[in-house]
């Protein structure tokens, strides 16, 4: 039988989440520019706005969820 979880592996789990959205929302500002036909450096600027976006989106779904 297993046991409930434990407060260290669901704090990991939640982190390990919160990297995966902050990924999932960067490289998709990649994949846009990518599919844009940006250039390189434009394609940098997409990757690093979206990981920015990725980063405030994580930050006010768990403001809101508290």
């Amino acid at each position: 039988m297993v046991g409930p979880i434990s407060s260290e592996d669901r704090t990991a789990a939640m982190s390990r989440l919160k990297a995966a959205i902050v990924l999932l929302v960067g490289s998709s500002g990649g994949l846009i520019a990518l599919h844009a036909g940006a250039s390189a450096v434009g394609m940098a600027v997409a990757v690093l706005s979206g990981l920015v976006v990725g980063g405030l989106l994580v930050w006010y779904l768990g403001r809101i969820t508290r």
